[in-house]
């Protein structure tokens, strides 16, 4: 249970973006609120278009220009070169000083296709080694050596020899493991992998997991999963946010998500993974698509693409549920006056073999 306030090293309170573009304006997040306290795993979870990477983007200072910020504070808490913990709200800080205090330093990203985060025209260990002296200050000697600790580290085999490739000499798995070793470099305090396993096949998937699970209990590190993939979640996180449309809808530990389900839309998120023993012979999936946020809906975004939605849901947005002193939903189906119902059978027989998997 989180009880110690000091140990939270992030607090994203009340966040609301809006992205001007030439069809309108997009109310992309809308007042959302995710904490994090040192050493957890936290995974965000939903369709693509929620809003998982805009706010982890925000987070990080990495907005596009046309990003408007309506309300909120992002505060995140490090360990400064004094060994004193230090609280800046991002929202409040220019790029400039975010770029120069923050990333790389403190708080690393893990993008989902490292071909997009690797300059192809640089060699790895060039890549690896120039954050560390602008962020570090240290010389390029030592900065070579730990480059090759680091690349040790992630499982690279013959690190010297591979310093001196470049990205396209590498396979897919071997560069999101050297992209790992960039945001791990400099030491940060949060490491946040946006759909980190996303471009690699199963058996490679696994390995990159692995790798950033014993990373993060070497290093006592805090990391934020973005992803579609709740098979992920279920391996690494230890919370678990569930987003729609721009908003949380569902907030619990792994186990209250996984078991315990209350939001429509995570039963059709559950219900949609691939599972051997189901009686179906084609895979789930939920009904309609996500609304188009320029059109913000005036009731509950999920309404329409919900076959349990009450009158209410058209009209009104379900404030939080609480549940459990860990776990909240923004249903109107928790309301004390909906009708009593629950999730699909199907579902349950689901959720009951997953049970006795994990045994």
């Amino acid at each position: 249970m989180k009880v110690d306030e000091k140990d939270k090293i992030l607090d994203i309170k009340n966040l609301d973006i809006t992205f001007h573009t030439s069809a309108g304006d997009i109310h992309a997040i809308r007042g959302v609120n995710i904490d994090l306290y040192r050493g957890e795993t936290v995974a965000i979870v939903g369709e693509s278009g929620s809003g998982k990477s805009v706010s982890m983007k925000a987070a990080m200072g990495l907005l596009d220009s046309n990003a408007i910020i309506n309300s909120g504070e992002i505060l995140f808490s490090y360990i400064d070169e004094k060994g004193e913990t230090q609280t800046v709200d991002i929202l409040k800080k220019d790029t400039k000083w975010i770029r120069k205090n923050i990333n790389g330093n403190h708080m690393a990203m893990v993008f989902q296709d490292p071909m997009t985060s690797l300059d192809p025209t640089m060699t790895i260990g060039k890549q690896i080694t120039e954050g560390m002296i602008s962020h570090l200050g240290i010389s390029k000697k030592e900065a070579y050596s730990r480059a090759v600790e680091l690349l040790n580290e992630v499982g690279i085999v013959d690190a010297e020899k591979r310093m001196k490739n470049y990205p396209h000499q590498l396979s897919g798995g071997m560069r999101q493991r050297v992209v790992i070793a960039i945001a791990l470099s400099c030491n940060p305090d949060l490491l946040i992998c946006d759909e980190p396993t996303t471009a690699l096949d199963v058996t490679i998937q696994a390995m990159i997991l692995e790798l950033i699970l014993k990373v993060q209990k070497e290093r006592g590190i805090s990391v934020i999963y973005i992803t579609h993939d709740l098979g992920v979640v279920a391996k690494v996180a230890d919370y678990v946010n569930v987003m729609y449309a721009g908003r949380l809808i569902e907030i619990g530990n792994v186990d209250e998500i996984f078991y315990e389900p209350a939001h429509p839309y995570t039963w059709g998120l559950l219900s949609a993974m691939p599972d051997l023993e189901t009686e179906d012979s084609r895979l789930y999936t939920i009904p309609g698509s996500p609304p188009n946020l320029i059109h913000e809906p005036a009731g509950d975004a999920f309404a329409a693409r919900n076959e349990y939605a009450l009158v209410i849901d058209e009209k009104e947005q379900p404030p939080m549920f609480r549940i459990s002193e860990t776990h909240v939903a923004a249903t109107w189906l928790l309301d004390p006056r909906a009708p009593k119902i629950e999730m699909p059978e199907t579902l349950k027989a689901r959720i009951e073999r997953m049970r006795k998997e994990a045994l």
